[in-house]
């Protein structure tokens, strides 16, 4: 069974920085490339970064500006979000998903950010 489980979340004050894991089982992990997703209340899911299965090359939405770090430990089968320089608009629930025909997301982090 897939099965991705995020962790990491909290509540942090603008500026401040934190880091998001998903652990990953169930499939051949090191095969796929990984997304992250994150939806705000009342908004629509976003997509955030995408990284390559190998980890060598990630991309990123306009909107993260260079702030967020998206990597993986394929032999921790481990997915990883870095954020820095956060703000109240990061505030969202994020997940981290496998991407293609059977997609697969986890059930989410919460990351408050606020003062």
């Amino acid at each position: 069974e897939v099965q991705l489980v995020e962790s990491g979340g909290g509540l942090v004050q603008p500026g401040g920085s934190l880091r998001l894991s998903c652990a990953a089982s169930g499939f051949a992990f090191s095969r796929y490339s990984m997304n992250w997703l994150r939806q705000a209340p009342g908004k629509e899911l976003e997509w955030v970064s995408n990284i390559s299965h190998d980890g060598s090359s990630a991309n990123y939405a306009d909107f993260v500006e260079g702030r967020f770090t998206n990597f993986r430990d394929n032999a921790e089968n481990t997915l990883y979000l870095q954020l820095n320089s956060l703000k109240t608009e990061d505030t969202a629930m994020y997940y981290c998903q496998r991407p293609g025909p059977n997609s697969r997301r986890g059930q989410g982090t919460q990351v408050t950010v606020s003062s």
